[in-house]
């Protein structure tokens, strides 16, 4: 496959998407394919959906309808563990970490985690120089090498998001999914976050949801806007801003602006 080939494969698919809760449709025929080693940001007002179509993606909700592929591969239905064995891991708008564990310790989990490592007393000498080895790599890639014997509980909330944020990168994946990565957080604890997010995600595949359009439009190569559950736009970041049906459903002013 040439590298122009590859650089336009669609690593996710959604193919007619549905998602109803009972009489409540939530997810209503959702097309959209993100683009392998792109930045795709999902925008759109408080309950559009986003939430619910990452659930999809991920795993964690089984659709009413449509398909979900992920490198060509359908995948919904299957279980979270699952999808992220096949390449694909997320963070959440909660963070989801050990705080009783050292940083160090939270990454080290996840890192034996994925190579089926268990502590036990009859484990080669050369598995854990390998585990620690890939810790304190880890370590240096989310910055957090000054508080590796930190109790993680006891980190910042920017801190906390880039552990999260090391922990779906133990399992190696191709493609991350963010919810709200930045949410609760000062410009300069924002920044710090979107700098880390885009050294990470290079070579990777990356969606995100995200309610700060000053974020989305500096980190993101393109834009899907969801409103209603159902994507009334898709483009780049410069495109979905000059957007007269995305200024009218969902950015409004601040856009225009």
């Amino acid at each position: 496959m040439s590298a122009a080939a590859e650089q336009s494969r669609p690593v996710i698919r959604l193919d007619g998407l549905r998602k109803s809760f009972g009489a409540l449709e939530i997810i209503r025929g959702v097309e959209l394919d993100v683009q392998a080693g792109e930045r795709h940001a999902l925008i759109g007002p408080n309950g559009a959906g986003k939430s619910t179509l990452v659930g999809l993606i991920s795993g964690l909700l089984r659709p009413s309808g449509g398909r979900v592929l992920l490198n060509g591969r359908r995948i919904d239905g299957l279980s979270p563990e699952r999808i992220n064995r096949l390449g694909l891991a997320r963070s959440f708008q909660i963070t989801r970490i050990f705080p009783r564990l050292s940083v160090m310790e939270n990454l080290r989990l996840g890192i034996m985690a994925r190579h089926g490592i268990r502590f036990g007393a009859f484990r080669l000498a050369d598995s854990y120089e390998a585990v620690a080895r890939e810790t304190r790599e880890m370590l240096a890639t989310i910055r957090l090498g000054g508080r590796a014997d930190a109790p993680a509980g006891e980190l910042t909330y920017s801190e906390q998001r880039a552990l999260e944020l090391g922990l779906a990168l133990t399992t190696a994946p191709e493609v991350i999914l963010l919810d709200e990565p930045t949410a609760g957080m000062s410009r300069d604890e924002a920044d710090h976050v979107v700098a880390l997010i885009r050294d990470v995600t290079r070579d990777r595949t990356l969606l995100i949801i995200e309610h700060d359009m000053d974020v989305v439009f500096r980190l993101c190569d393109r834009v899907s806007v969801l409103v209603y559950g159902q994507i009334i736009a898709s483009g780049t970041p410069e495109a979905i801003r000059a957007d007269a049906r995305v200024q009218e459903a969902y950015l409004g002013s601040e856009v225009a602006a």
